[in-house]
């Protein structure tokens, strides 16, 4: 029987995923021990041998350096396996050890070594330790250009998400695989961790409000690792024009989707711990309005705060940073809340901390809002902002979201490949 693509692909990930059964198998009691897919070079090694590659990464792009005997390590009950890791390089170091082709590097928003302010324009040049050229995918140039797909057979990519649909790492990993599915080139997705995996929640991005932090329709936070969620591109038509791309999923080892794993390196300047990644969907919404979300203090997306909203006691002054050269509010004392020690995983949003500052908020010259309404970017429509200023309840405007969950519910079980 001839196989369509489609199905090729469908058998390959399959393979994968019971040849992943087999190998903890055959590892001994070490049934606990967790790889990223970049971990697990015996499964994508092979695919780019005397191929051209170019890898699209950043600094959370590493691999933990085992020893070569790790694997015999792994098959002794008495060893802690994960412990044998040395330290962590980077996938681009790693590959280059291993004598892989890399032609270049392409950088998403934070640019490869991710120090760069949110929206800064990342500009192109090359990585001092190797001697490869970085090609930026942020500003003018988010989809990489036929140009510089022409001497490229794989393209590799390896970027830690945060699950959350206007962080942009899944707008690029959509641009990467439309450019390769136009260029006949295939990719691949060593997948990573999602710290908000296993639930979805917010409100559903609509047609009209779709920008790079929210190309398609589906929810705030959707539920799905960044390659799950390529899958679920690919397989939904959702890329332009319906293209499909020639697209392998590496897929980690042990991972669950309820469990939680601590990322390799911060995702952006911003997002500093887990704790603030944690936070992030319930407090990105700040990002359209008067109030601060500690861009340019010691505690980004952990405290919240405004000039005008001085009813709360908590007060912070957001200052020039390393990762936010020019905060919101630069020099202004904010009046807000530190979330730094809240106690809870949060696996659902958390709406109260924006309405209870809506209400607080007193400012006769601004309105709560700004004007470029970049919090309907953010909400995926002017839904949100309407049901906050008509005075809804948390409970209220979580229950309008629950028909479209229900039906992208239906979208994302079709694309898990792992165990929750």
């Amino acid at each position: 029987m001839i196989l369509s693509f489609k199905n090729k692909t469908l058998v390959f990930i399959l393979l994968i995923y019971f040849g992943s059964l087999i190998l903890i198998k055959s590892q001994g009691n070490c049934e606990d021990c967790f790889l990223t897919g970049a971990e697990r070079s015996e499964l994508y090694l092979p695919l780019l041998t005397n191929k051209n590659i170019a890898v699209v990464t950043n600094q959370t792009g590493v691999v933990r350096d085992f020893p070569e005997s790790y694997y015999e390590m792994m098959k002794d009950p008495k060893v802690d396996c994960v412990k044998q890791a040395t330290q962590n390089i980077s996938i681009v170091d790693f590959l280059v050890r291993k004598n892989i082709k890399i032609k270049k590097i392409f950088a998403p928003e934070h640019g490869f070594r991710g120090t760069a302010d949110a929206g800064e324009h990342v500009k192109n040049g090359i990585d001092t330790k190797t001697g490869l050229p970085i090609v930026s995918l942020y500003g003018d140039n988010k989809k990489p250009k036929s140009e510089y797909l022409k001497d490229v057979d794989i393209i590799l990519f390896d970027i830690q998400d945060v699950g959350v649909r206007f962080y942009t790492y899944i707008s690029t990993l959509s641009y990467i695989m439309e450019a390769a599915a136009e260029n006949n080139i295939e990719v691949i997705v060593l997948d990573r961790p999602n710290p908000h995996d296993g639930y979805t929640d917010g409100p559903m991005m609509k047609n009209q409000w779709k920008s790079f932090i929210g190309l398609h329709n589906v929810p705030v936070v959707y539920g799905l690792t960044i390659g799950e969620y390529g899958k679920m591109a690919n397989g939904e038509k959702w890329l332009k024009n319906g293209i499909q791309a020639k697209y392998t999923l590496i897929p980690m080892l042990n991972y669950h989707k309820k469990k939680r794993y601590g990322v390799s390196d911060r995702p952006s300047p911003n997002l500093p711990n887990d704790k603030s990644i944690n936070l992030y969907p319930s407090l990105c919404f700040f990002e359209g309005t008067q109030v601060s979300v500690g861009r340019g203090t010691d505690l980004p997306f952990q405290i919240y705060g405004s000039p005008w909203t001085k009813n709360f006691k908590y007060q912070f002054t957001p200052k020039p940073t390393e990762g936010a050269k020019d905060p919101f509010l630069n020099g202004k004392l904010c009046y807000g809340e530190n979330l730094s020690q809240y106690p809870e995983d949060l696996r659902q949003l958390n709406l109260e901390w924006l309405l209870t500052s809506y209400k607080n908020y007193k400012n006769p010259d601004q309105d709560f809002f700004l004007k470029n309404l970049f919090f309907d970017k953010l909400a995926g429509s002017d839904e949100l902002r309407k049901q906050i200023i008509a005075g809804k309840s948390e409970n209220e405007i979580k229950q309008s979201w629950k028909s479209d969950l229900e039906q992208f519910e239906k979208i994302r079980q079709k694309y898990i490949i792992y165990p929750n």
